[in-house]
């Protein structure tokens, strides 16, 4: 289990820096991430991509639970009708099924635009230079990475933890 760690940090040397000594701290490249304002210098970064900075793994779990319910209550609905020519049950684990796809789909379109919730509190901070460092760690080298940032970065502003971090961004 990783928490995610983050940063502030006020220019693009300094990100670099902080980059270049994680690395050193054989923390994997995957596991950093960087975000900026539009158009900001990212040189020597590890950018974050579209899975850190926007609403996309909630947007398509709510999309799958919400579509497999609708396709559901379709199908129990539709299952009284065709009683007689089809197994109830088949039609509803197949609208279900038709549904939670849909539903997934269609979210994750509108959540892929959405600007991250958990990133809303950083936008200020990026929107005047600033460059949010993101670290996904192990629990157990929290303080570890904590404690190297703070030592050589003392222009950096810890920002605090996240709790879970999903799987696979």
């Amino acid at each position: 289990m990783r928490k995610r760690i983050y940063w502030l940090l006020p220019d693009l040397g300094s990100a670099q820096r902080t980059m270049n000594e994680l690395l050193l701290a054989r923390v994997s490249e995957r596991h950093i991430h960087f975000a900026a304002a539009d158009g900001a210098d990212m040189s020597g970064l590890h950018a974050a991509n579209i899975l850190q900075t926007s609403d996309l793994v909630e947007s398509a779990q709510t999309g799958l639970l919400i579509g497999a319910g609708v396709g559901a209550a379709g199908g129990v609905a539709g299952a009284y009708e065709l009683a007689s020519t089809a197994a109830p049950a088949a039609v509803v684990i197949a609208l279900a099924g038709l549904g939670a796809v849909l539903g997934t789909w269609a979210s994750s379109m509108i959540g892929s635009s959405t600007p991250s919730r958990r990133l809303r509190r950083f936008q200020q901070a990026m929107a005047e230079g600033q460059y949010l460092l993101m670290v996904d760690t192990p629990r157990s080298r929290i303080e570890e990475i904590e404690a190297l940032l703070e030592a050589t970065h003392p222009e950096a502003h810890f920002e605090g933890l996240e709790p879970h971090v999903p799987a696979f961004p």
